[in-house]
């Protein structure tokens, strides 16, 4: 048929959760003050990272039932 919506959704999400990961780890923490010293870029990088997961687990879920009848 066609490639899964879920694919590119996943692989989006999970590039750019990995960058916002790495820029929390990596960043300074002078810019936190704004936001009550939590680490923004971090938490939301992480989810985002598992949302990205979970598209691919819900792709290759769908396509491994598919085979299977």
């Amino acid at each position: 048929m066609g490639i899964d919506l879920r694919y590119p959704i996943g692989l989006l999400f999970a590039i750019f959760g990995l960058l916002l990961v790495l820029y929390g780890l990596l960043g300074g923490t002078a810019e936190y003050a704004r936001s009550l010293d939590i680490n923004v870029n971090l938490w939301w990088g992480l989810i985002m990272l598992i949302f990205g997961g979970l598209m691919f687990f819900a792709a290759n879920r769908k396509r491994s039932s598919n085979n299977k009848k």
